[in-house]
Protein backbone atom coordinates (compact mmCIF):
# COMPACT_ATOMS: atom_id res chain seq x y z
CA UNK A 1 0.00 0.00 0.00
CA UNK A 2 0.95 3.20 -0.33
CA UNK A 3 2.11 5.46 2.34
CA UNK A 4 -0.72 7.44 3.75
CA UNK A 5 -0.89 9.12 7.80
CA UNK A 6 -3.49 8.18 9.54
CA UNK A 7 -5.11 11.37 9.49
CA UNK A 8 -5.72 10.87 5.90
CA UNK A 9 -7.10 7.94 5.84
CA UNK A 10 -9.79 8.85 8.69
CA UNK A 11 -10.71 11.60 6.38
CA UNK A 12 -10.91 9.29 3.38
CA UNK A 13 -12.82 6.97 5.07
CA UNK A 14 -15.19 9.81 7.10
CA UNK A 15 -14.10 7.91 10.36
CA UNK A 16 -13.15 9.52 14.23
CA UNK A 17 -9.72 9.17 15.24
CA UNK A 18 -9.87 7.66 18.65
CA UNK A 19 -6.76 6.98 21.46
CA UNK A 20 -4.53 8.18 18.55
CA UNK A 21 -1.50 10.52 19.52
CA UNK A 22 -0.10 11.27 16.45
CA UNK A 23 -2.42 11.21 13.47
CA UNK A 24 0.57 11.89 10.85
CA UNK A 25 2.16 8.70 11.72
CA UNK A 26 1.96 6.84 8.11
CA UNK A 27 0.43 3.48 7.45
CA UNK A 28 2.85 1.98 5.17
CA UNK A 29 2.23 -1.63 5.51
CA UNK A 30 -0.40 -4.64 4.83
CA UNK A 31 -4.04 -4.12 5.03
CA UNK A 32 -5.17 -6.98 6.84
CA UNK A 33 -7.80 -8.40 8.01
CA UNK A 34 -6.25 -11.35 10.24
CA UNK A 35 -4.54 -10.41 12.87
CA UNK A 36 -1.92 -13.30 13.05
CA UNK A 37 -0.74 -11.38 9.70
CA UNK A 38 0.16 -8.35 11.07
CA UNK A 39 3.46 -6.26 9.68
CA UNK A 40 4.84 -3.65 11.33
CA UNK A 41 3.51 -0.08 9.88
CA UNK A 42 0.17 -2.06 8.68
CA UNK A 43 -3.35 -1.21 9.63
CA UNK A 44 -5.33 -3.65 10.99
CA UNK A 45 -9.43 -4.12 10.03
CA UNK A 46 -11.46 -5.71 12.51
CA UNK A 47 -14.93 -7.00 11.39
CA UNK A 48 -17.30 -8.77 13.95
CA UNK A 49 -18.11 -12.15 12.23
CA UNK A 50 -20.84 -14.53 13.80
CA UNK A 51 -18.34 -16.56 15.34
CA UNK A 52 -15.56 -14.12 15.73
CA UNK A 53 -15.10 -10.59 16.77
CA UNK A 54 -12.12 -8.83 15.15
CA UNK A 55 -12.63 -6.14 17.50
CA UNK A 56 -11.09 -8.58 19.99
CA UNK A 57 -7.57 -8.90 18.43
CA UNK A 58 -7.45 -4.84 18.15
CA UNK A 59 -4.72 -4.99 20.87
CA UNK A 60 -2.48 -7.62 19.60
CA UNK A 61 -2.77 -6.56 16.43
CA UNK A 62 -1.11 -3.39 17.67
CA UNK A 63 1.33 -5.15 19.69
CA UNK A 64 2.17 -7.01 16.81
CA UNK A 65 3.45 -3.62 14.98
CA UNK A 66 -0.03 -1.81 13.16
CA UNK A 67 -0.50 1.21 13.35
CA UNK A 68 -3.93 1.35 14.13
CA UNK A 69 -7.20 -0.47 13.68
CA UNK A 70 -9.86 0.72 11.43
CA UNK A 71 -13.54 -0.58 13.42
CA UNK A 72 -16.64 0.18 14.21
CA UNK A 73 -16.42 0.82 17.93
CA UNK A 74 -13.32 2.11 20.26
CA UNK A 75 -10.81 -0.25 20.92
CA UNK A 76 -8.36 0.87 23.64
CA UNK A 77 -5.46 0.91 21.33
CA UNK A 78 -5.53 3.72 18.20
CA UNK A 79 -8.63 3.34 16.10
CA UNK A 80 -9.99 5.17 13.04
CA UNK A 81 -13.92 4.29 14.17
CA UNK A 82 -16.61 4.17 11.08
CA UNK A 83 -19.94 3.15 11.13
CA UNK A 84 -19.67 0.52 8.68
CA UNK A 85 -16.17 -1.46 8.21
CA UNK A 86 -16.85 -3.05 4.75
CA UNK A 87 -17.92 0.62 3.42
CA UNK A 88 -14.70 2.48 5.00
CA UNK A 89 -12.15 -0.76 3.60
CA UNK A 90 -14.08 -0.22 -0.18
CA UNK A 91 -12.94 4.04 0.17
CA UNK A 92 -9.92 3.58 1.21
CA UNK A 93 -9.52 1.13 -1.79
CA UNK A 94 -10.77 3.32 -4.35
CA UNK A 95 -8.24 6.20 -2.98
CA UNK A 96 -5.05 4.53 -3.41
CA UNK A 97 -6.51 3.35 -6.86
CA UNK A 98 -7.27 6.46 -8.00
CA UNK A 99 -3.85 7.65 -6.30
CA UNK A 100 -1.96 5.18 -8.29
CA UNK A 101 -3.03 5.59 -11.95
CA UNK A 102 -2.60 2.15 -12.46
CA UNK A 103 -4.00 -0.19 -15.12
CA UNK A 104 -7.16 -2.14 -13.32
CA UNK A 105 -7.84 -5.14 -14.96
CA UNK A 106 -11.46 -6.39 -14.06
CA UNK A 107 -12.46 -10.26 -14.34
CA UNK A 108 -16.04 -12.17 -13.86
CA UNK A 109 -17.73 -15.21 -15.37
CA UNK A 110 -19.67 -18.47 -13.89
CA UNK A 111 -16.28 -20.38 -14.16
CA UNK A 112 -12.86 -20.58 -14.57
CA UNK A 113 -12.53 -16.74 -13.03
CA UNK A 114 -9.64 -17.64 -10.65
CA UNK A 115 -7.72 -19.85 -13.60
CA UNK A 116 -8.06 -16.81 -15.72
CA UNK A 117 -6.74 -14.46 -13.07
CA UNK A 118 -3.65 -16.69 -12.79
CA UNK A 119 -3.16 -16.81 -16.53
CA UNK A 120 -3.17 -13.60 -16.71
CA UNK A 121 -1.23 -12.23 -13.79
CA UNK A 122 1.55 -14.21 -14.89
CA UNK A 123 1.15 -12.94 -18.24
CA UNK A 124 1.39 -9.12 -17.41
CA UNK A 125 3.86 -9.96 -14.54
CA UNK A 126 6.46 -10.00 -17.56
CA UNK A 127 5.91 -6.48 -18.67
CA UNK A 128 5.12 -5.05 -15.34
CA UNK A 129 5.03 -5.50 -11.47
CA UNK A 130 1.18 -6.92 -11.16
CA UNK A 131 -0.81 -7.34 -8.17
CA UNK A 132 -3.40 -9.75 -8.08
CA UNK A 133 -5.66 -11.57 -5.97
CA UNK A 134 -4.79 -15.03 -3.34
CA UNK A 135 -7.32 -17.45 -4.44
CA UNK A 136 -10.45 -15.80 -4.74
CA UNK A 137 -10.71 -12.46 -2.64
CA UNK A 138 -13.36 -11.73 -5.00
CA UNK A 139 -16.37 -9.93 -2.82
CA UNK A 140 -16.55 -6.84 -1.39
CA UNK A 141 -13.38 -7.19 1.46
CA UNK A 142 -11.27 -9.30 -0.69
CA UNK A 143 -11.23 -6.88 -3.66
CA UNK A 144 -10.30 -3.99 -1.74
CA UNK A 145 -7.91 -6.06 0.39
CA UNK A 146 -6.16 -7.24 -3.20
CA UNK A 147 -6.30 -3.62 -4.23
CA UNK A 148 -4.38 -2.20 -1.17
CA UNK A 149 -1.68 -4.18 -1.71
CA UNK A 150 -0.50 -2.17 -4.61
CA UNK A 151 1.88 0.34 -4.50
CA UNK A 152 3.80 3.25 -6.69
CA UNK A 153 5.11 0.33 -8.41
CA UNK A 154 2.51 -1.82 -9.52
CA UNK A 155 1.99 -1.22 -13.06
CA UNK A 156 -1.10 -3.86 -13.34
CA UNK A 157 -4.13 -4.83 -10.85
CA UNK A 158 -5.62 -7.86 -11.78
CA UNK A 159 -8.79 -7.96 -10.22
CA UNK A 160 -11.30 -10.84 -10.21
CA UNK A 161 -14.96 -10.12 -9.12
CA UNK A 162 -17.81 -11.93 -8.06
CA UNK A 163 -21.68 -11.67 -7.88
CA UNK A 164 -24.25 -12.95 -6.01
CA UNK A 165 -26.89 -11.21 -7.01
CA UNK A 166 -27.91 -7.99 -8.89
CA UNK A 167 -25.84 -4.86 -8.10
CA UNK A 168 -22.90 -7.02 -6.39
CA UNK A 169 -20.41 -6.40 -9.41
CA UNK A 170 -21.42 -2.42 -10.24
CA UNK A 171 -20.53 -2.18 -6.57
CA UNK A 172 -16.78 -3.83 -7.26
CA UNK A 173 -16.38 -2.26 -10.63
CA UNK A 174 -16.78 1.54 -8.16
CA UNK A 175 -14.60 0.53 -5.72
CA UNK A 176 -11.76 0.00 -8.47
CA UNK A 177 -12.70 1.02 -11.87
CA UNK A 178 -11.63 -0.95 -14.39
CA UNK A 179 -10.01 -0.28 -17.54
CA UNK A 180 -10.02 -3.66 -19.37
CA UNK A 181 -13.30 -5.67 -18.29
CA UNK A 182 -13.14 -9.66 -18.88
CA UNK A 183 -16.27 -11.67 -19.19
CA UNK A 184 -15.54 -15.10 -19.29
CA UNK A 185 -19.07 -16.78 -19.70
CA UNK A 186 -22.75 -17.29 -18.09
CA UNK A 187 -23.42 -20.38 -16.88
CA UNK A 188 -25.59 -21.82 -14.31
CA UNK A 189 -23.55 -21.56 -11.05
CA UNK A 190 -25.39 -19.94 -8.26
CA UNK A 191 -28.35 -20.07 -10.30
CA UNK A 192 -30.47 -20.87 -7.49
CA UNK A 193 -29.73 -17.83 -6.06
CA UNK A 194 -29.86 -15.27 -9.39
CA UNK A 195 -33.38 -16.93 -10.71
CA UNK A 196 -32.03 -17.63 -14.37
CA UNK A 197 -29.18 -17.25 -16.72
CA UNK A 198 -30.47 -14.25 -18.02
CA UNK A 199 -30.14 -12.70 -14.83
CA UNK A 200 -26.74 -13.87 -14.30
CA UNK A 201 -26.04 -12.17 -17.69
CA UNK A 202 -27.46 -9.12 -16.08
CA UNK A 203 -25.41 -9.22 -13.38
CA UNK A 204 -22.18 -10.37 -15.15
CA UNK A 205 -22.64 -7.44 -17.61
CA UNK A 206 -22.65 -4.82 -15.15
CA UNK A 207 -18.31 -4.86 -15.33
CA UNK A 208 -18.48 -4.04 -19.35
CA UNK A 209 -21.05 -1.02 -18.43
CA UNK A 210 -18.64 0.23 -15.59
CA UNK A 211 -15.81 0.58 -18.62
CA UNK A 212 -14.79 4.15 -19.70
CA UNK A 213 -15.44 4.85 -23.49
CA UNK A 214 -13.40 3.64 -26.26
CA UNK A 215 -11.90 7.09 -26.79
CA UNK A 216 -10.61 7.00 -22.85
CA UNK A 217 -9.36 3.69 -23.45
CA UNK A 218 -11.75 1.60 -22.40
CA UNK A 219 -11.78 -2.08 -23.43
CA UNK A 220 -14.28 -5.02 -22.96
CA UNK A 221 -13.17 -8.30 -23.55
CA UNK A 222 -15.84 -10.83 -24.42
CA UNK A 223 -15.95 -14.57 -25.08
CA UNK A 224 -17.49 -14.76 -28.71
CA UNK A 225 -18.44 -18.69 -27.93
CA UNK A 226 -20.93 -17.38 -25.21
CA UNK A 227 -23.71 -15.93 -27.07
CA UNK A 228 -24.82 -14.14 -23.22
CA UNK A 229 -21.30 -13.00 -23.07
CA UNK A 230 -21.35 -11.80 -26.63
CA UNK A 231 -24.95 -9.86 -26.33
CA UNK A 232 -23.51 -7.69 -23.79
CA UNK A 233 -21.80 -5.64 -26.44
CA UNK A 234 -24.47 -3.45 -26.53
CA UNK A 235 -23.94 -2.50 -23.33
CA UNK A 236 -20.61 -1.13 -22.97
CA UNK A 237 -19.27 2.49 -24.21
CA UNK A 238 -15.35 0.72 -24.27
CA UNK A 239 -13.93 -0.98 -27.52
CA UNK A 240 -14.77 -4.79 -27.74
CA UNK A 241 -12.35 -7.82 -28.52
CA UNK A 242 -13.66 -10.51 -28.88
CA UNK A 243 -11.87 -14.41 -28.16
CA UNK A 244 -12.80 -17.73 -28.25
CA UNK A 245 -12.70 -20.26 -31.18
CA UNK A 246 -15.17 -18.55 -33.33
CA UNK A 247 -13.45 -17.23 -36.80
CA UNK A 248 -15.03 -14.07 -35.57
CA UNK A 249 -12.82 -13.60 -32.72
CA UNK A 250 -10.30 -10.89 -32.84
CA UNK A 251 -8.30 -13.45 -30.58
CA UNK A 252 -8.78 -17.15 -31.20
CA UNK A 253 -7.61 -20.59 -30.96
CA UNK A 254 -7.16 -23.22 -33.76
CA UNK A 255 -6.49 -26.58 -33.79
CA UNK A 256 -7.03 -27.51 -30.52
CA UNK A 257 -5.89 -30.87 -29.44
CA UNK A 258 -4.92 -32.49 -25.91
CA UNK A 259 -1.41 -33.99 -25.43
CA UNK A 260 -0.97 -37.51 -24.34
CA UNK A 261 -1.19 -35.82 -20.86
CA UNK A 262 -4.54 -34.40 -20.88
CA UNK A 263 -2.63 -30.61 -21.42
CA UNK A 264 -4.23 -28.33 -24.29
CA UNK A 265 -2.29 -27.22 -27.49
CA UNK A 266 -3.34 -24.83 -30.11
CA UNK A 267 -2.41 -22.23 -32.11
CA UNK A 268 -3.25 -18.70 -30.98
CA UNK A 269 -4.46 -15.97 -33.63
CA UNK A 270 -4.33 -12.31 -32.77
CA UNK A 271 -4.18 -9.45 -34.98
CA UNK A 272 -0.58 -9.20 -34.64
CA UNK A 273 0.47 -13.14 -35.62
CA UNK A 274 -0.02 -16.75 -34.30
CA UNK A 275 1.90 -18.59 -32.50
CA UNK A 276 1.87 -22.58 -31.21
CA UNK A 277 0.77 -22.78 -27.30
CA UNK A 278 1.38 -26.35 -25.09
CA UNK A 279 -0.05 -25.77 -22.20
CA UNK A 280 1.01 -27.24 -18.33
CA UNK A 281 -2.36 -26.90 -17.23
CA UNK A 282 -4.95 -29.99 -17.60
CA UNK A 283 -8.17 -30.03 -19.62
CA UNK A 284 -9.36 -28.20 -22.65
CA UNK A 285 -11.42 -25.80 -20.75
CA UNK A 286 -8.09 -23.95 -20.40
CA UNK A 287 -7.97 -22.77 -23.55
CA UNK A 288 -10.83 -20.60 -23.26
CA UNK A 289 -9.20 -19.09 -20.14
CA UNK A 290 -5.56 -18.55 -21.92
CA UNK A 291 -7.93 -16.96 -24.99
CA UNK A 292 -9.35 -14.17 -22.31
CA UNK A 293 -5.54 -13.77 -20.60
CA UNK A 294 -4.11 -13.55 -24.42
CA UNK A 295 -6.94 -11.29 -25.55
CA UNK A 296 -5.68 -8.94 -22.66
CA UNK A 297 -1.89 -9.19 -22.53
CA UNK A 298 -2.23 -8.17 -26.37
CA UNK A 299 -4.02 -5.17 -25.90
CA UNK A 300 -1.51 -4.13 -22.91
CA UNK A 301 1.40 -4.74 -25.89
CA UNK A 302 2.81 -7.79 -25.44
CA UNK A 303 4.25 -9.55 -28.49
CA UNK A 304 1.97 -12.87 -29.80
CA UNK A 305 5.59 -15.46 -29.34
CA UNK A 306 5.83 -13.51 -25.67
CA UNK A 307 2.61 -14.18 -24.88
CA UNK A 308 2.33 -17.75 -26.33
CA UNK A 309 5.65 -18.50 -24.21
CA UNK A 310 3.96 -17.51 -21.38
CA UNK A 311 0.86 -19.83 -21.84
CA UNK A 312 2.96 -22.66 -21.86
CA UNK A 313 5.04 -21.86 -19.21
CA UNK A 314 2.29 -21.05 -17.11
CA UNK A 315 1.42 -22.63 -13.78
CA UNK A 316 -1.49 -23.47 -11.03
CA UNK A 317 -1.42 -20.36 -8.43
CA UNK A 318 -4.33 -21.18 -6.51
CA UNK A 319 -4.66 -24.73 -4.82
CA UNK A 320 -7.28 -27.17 -5.45
CA UNK A 321 -7.73 -26.25 -8.86
CA UNK A 322 -6.96 -29.49 -11.19
CA UNK A 323 -3.82 -29.71 -8.45
CA UNK A 324 -2.10 -32.96 -10.10
CA UNK A 325 0.32 -34.96 -8.00
CA UNK A 326 1.25 -38.39 -8.82
CA UNK A 327 1.89 -40.63 -6.42
CA UNK A 328 4.94 -42.89 -5.67
CA UNK A 329 2.68 -45.99 -6.77
CA UNK A 330 1.82 -43.89 -9.90
CA UNK A 331 -1.71 -42.99 -8.69
CA UNK A 332 -2.75 -39.60 -10.06
CA UNK A 333 -4.58 -37.31 -7.72
CA UNK A 334 -6.29 -34.13 -9.59
CA UNK A 335 -7.53 -32.15 -6.30
CA UNK A 336 -9.93 -29.91 -8.02
CA UNK A 337 -11.94 -29.55 -5.11
CA UNK A 338 -12.03 -26.10 -4.17
CA UNK A 339 -15.55 -25.46 -6.11
CA UNK A 340 -18.03 -26.87 -8.44
CA UNK A 341 -20.55 -25.59 -10.61
CA UNK A 342 -22.08 -27.65 -13.88
CA UNK A 343 -19.75 -26.35 -16.38
CA UNK A 344 -16.91 -26.98 -14.22
CA UNK A 345 -17.97 -30.74 -13.40
CA UNK A 346 -18.44 -31.11 -17.27
CA UNK A 347 -14.98 -29.78 -18.10
CA UNK A 348 -13.19 -31.81 -15.25
CA UNK A 349 -14.62 -34.93 -16.26
CA UNK A 350 -13.38 -34.60 -19.72
CA UNK A 351 -9.74 -33.83 -18.26
CA UNK A 352 -10.50 -36.42 -16.13
CA UNK A 353 -11.03 -38.64 -19.23
CA UNK A 354 -8.67 -37.44 -21.13
CA UNK A 355 -5.89 -37.92 -18.66
CA UNK A 356 -6.74 -41.42 -18.63
CA UNK A 357 -5.66 -42.04 -21.48
CA UNK A 358 -2.79 -40.92 -21.49
CA UNK A 359 0.17 -43.22 -21.70
CA UNK A 360 1.14 -43.33 -17.97
CA UNK A 361 -2.42 -44.37 -17.06
CA UNK A 362 -2.04 -47.10 -19.67
CA UNK A 363 -4.08 -50.08 -17.90
CA UNK A 364 -5.37 -47.91 -14.98
CA UNK A 365 -8.58 -46.22 -14.39
CA UNK A 366 -10.48 -43.57 -13.88
CA UNK A 367 -12.11 -42.41 -10.86
CA UNK A 368 -14.53 -39.66 -10.31
CA UNK A 369 -14.78 -38.75 -6.82
CA UNK A 370 -17.79 -36.41 -6.75
CA UNK A 371 -20.21 -34.53 -4.61
CA UNK A 372 -22.58 -32.06 -4.52
CA UNK A 373 -22.64 -28.37 -6.66
CA UNK A 374 -24.39 -25.95 -4.12
CA UNK A 375 -26.32 -23.18 -4.91
CA UNK A 376 -28.28 -24.67 -8.21
CA UNK A 377 -32.11 -23.86 -6.63
CA UNK A 378 -34.79 -25.78 -8.70
CA UNK A 379 -32.14 -26.87 -11.11
CA UNK A 380 -30.25 -29.05 -9.01
CA UNK A 381 -31.87 -32.35 -9.48
CA UNK A 382 -32.16 -32.11 -13.30
CA UNK A 383 -27.89 -30.92 -13.13
CA UNK A 384 -26.69 -33.53 -10.38
CA UNK A 385 -28.53 -36.52 -12.74
CA UNK A 386 -26.72 -35.05 -15.93
CA UNK A 387 -23.69 -34.92 -14.40
CA UNK A 388 -24.23 -38.72 -12.88
CA UNK A 389 -25.20 -39.39 -16.23
CA UNK A 390 -22.07 -37.91 -18.07
CA UNK A 391 -20.13 -39.92 -16.10
CA UNK A 392 -21.60 -43.25 -17.54
CA UNK A 393 -21.29 -41.50 -21.78
CA UNK A 394 -17.74 -40.58 -21.04
CA UNK A 395 -16.94 -44.13 -19.55
CA UNK A 396 -15.47 -43.22 -16.90
CA UNK A 397 -14.58 -45.97 -14.83
CA UNK A 398 -16.00 -45.78 -11.52
CA UNK A 399 -17.99 -42.91 -10.09
CA UNK A 400 -17.97 -42.39 -6.06
CA UNK A 401 -20.64 -39.68 -5.00
CA UNK A 402 -19.97 -38.71 -1.57
CA UNK A 403 -22.88 -36.83 0.85
CA UNK A 404 -26.67 -36.95 1.43
CA UNK A 405 -29.03 -35.89 -1.32
CA UNK A 406 -27.17 -34.35 -3.79
CA UNK A 407 -24.82 -37.07 -3.96
CA UNK A 408 -27.81 -39.64 -4.54
CA UNK A 409 -29.02 -38.00 -7.18
CA UNK A 410 -25.64 -37.88 -8.64
CA UNK A 411 -25.51 -41.68 -8.22
CA UNK A 412 -29.23 -42.32 -9.46
CA UNK A 413 -28.02 -40.50 -12.80
CA UNK A 414 -25.16 -42.81 -13.59
CA UNK A 415 -27.10 -45.74 -12.86
CA UNK A 416 -30.09 -45.29 -15.17
CA UNK A 417 -27.65 -44.25 -17.90
CA UNK A 418 -26.34 -47.44 -18.19
CA UNK A 419 -26.19 -50.94 -17.48
CA UNK A 420 -23.79 -49.70 -14.20
CA UNK A 421 -24.12 -51.05 -11.00
CA UNK A 422 -21.03 -51.46 -8.95
CA UNK A 423 -19.44 -49.07 -11.49
CA UNK A 424 -21.65 -46.49 -8.71
CA UNK A 425 -21.44 -46.10 -5.57
CA UNK A 426 -23.26 -44.03 -2.47
CA UNK A 427 -21.09 -43.08 0.11
CA UNK A 428 -21.88 -41.05 3.11
CA UNK A 429 -18.90 -38.66 3.76
CA UNK A 430 -15.42 -38.29 2.76
CA UNK A 431 -13.94 -40.97 5.40
CA UNK A 432 -16.27 -43.35 3.95
CA UNK A 433 -15.26 -42.06 0.10
CA UNK A 434 -11.60 -42.29 1.14
CA UNK A 435 -11.46 -45.88 2.66
CA UNK A 436 -13.34 -47.11 -0.72
CA UNK A 437 -9.90 -45.58 -2.60
CA UNK A 438 -7.49 -47.10 -0.43
CA UNK A 439 -9.07 -50.64 -0.65
CA UNK A 440 -9.39 -50.31 -4.30
CA UNK A 441 -6.71 -48.30 -6.02
CA UNK A 442 -4.13 -49.41 -8.02
CA UNK A 443 -1.35 -48.23 -9.82
CA UNK A 444 -2.08 -46.28 -12.88
CA UNK A 445 -5.28 -44.92 -11.98
CA UNK A 446 -6.52 -41.42 -11.94
CA UNK A 447 -8.43 -40.04 -9.39
CA UNK A 448 -10.41 -36.80 -9.49
CA UNK A 449 -12.16 -34.88 -6.90
CA UNK A 450 -14.64 -32.25 -7.20
CA UNK A 451 -17.31 -30.63 -5.14
CA UNK A 452 -18.64 -27.24 -3.82
CA UNK A 453 -16.58 -25.90 -1.39
CA UNK A 454 -18.86 -26.46 1.27
CA UNK A 455 -18.77 -30.39 0.89
CA UNK A 456 -14.96 -29.98 2.10
CA UNK A 457 -13.99 -33.16 -0.50
CA UNK A 458 -10.46 -31.59 -0.34
CA UNK A 459 -9.65 -33.80 2.54
CA UNK A 460 -10.55 -36.85 0.76
CA UNK A 461 -7.50 -35.53 -1.59
CA UNK A 462 -5.61 -34.65 1.45
CA UNK A 463 -6.25 -38.54 2.81
CA UNK A 464 -5.24 -40.31 -0.73
CA UNK A 465 -1.46 -38.26 -0.21
CA UNK A 466 -1.02 -38.99 3.01
CA UNK A 467 1.60 -41.75 1.34
CA UNK A 468 5.44 -40.87 1.52
CA UNK A 469 6.99 -39.81 -1.75
CA UNK A 470 4.88 -38.42 -3.87
CA UNK A 471 5.70 -36.03 -6.98
CA UNK A 472 4.03 -33.73 -8.35
CA UNK A 473 2.93 -34.36 -12.36
CA UNK A 474 4.20 -31.46 -14.75
CA UNK A 475 1.79 -28.02 -14.35
CA UNK A 476 0.55 -29.20 -10.77
CA UNK A 477 1.14 -27.09 -7.65
CA UNK A 478 0.16 -29.72 -4.70
CA UNK A 479 0.83 -28.46 -1.36
CA UNK A 480 3.68 -31.68 -0.05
Amino acid sequence: MISLSLAEIASIVGGQQHDIPDADRQVTGPVVTDSRAVRPGGLFVAFAGERVDGHDFAAGAVEAGAVAVLANRPVGVPAIVVHDVTTALGALARAVVERLGTTVVGLTGSAGKTSTKDLIAQLLQRHGPTVWPEGNLNNEIGLPLTALRADATTRHLVLEMGARGIGHIRYLAALTPPRIGVVLNVGSAHIGEFGGRAQIAEAKGELVEALPSAEEGGIAVLNADDPYVRAMAPRTKARTVLFGESEEAAVRAENVRLTDLGQPAFTLHTPSGCSDVTMRLYGEHHVSNALAAAAVAHELGMPVDEIATALSEAGTLSRWRMEVTERADGVTVVNDAYNANPESMRAALRALVAMGAAGKAEGGRTWAVLGEMAELGEESLAEHDAVGRLVVRLNVSKLVAVGGREAAWLDMGAKNEGSWGEESVHVSDARAAVDLLRSELRPGDVVLVKASRSVGLERVAAALLDDEGVTVAEGGAASR
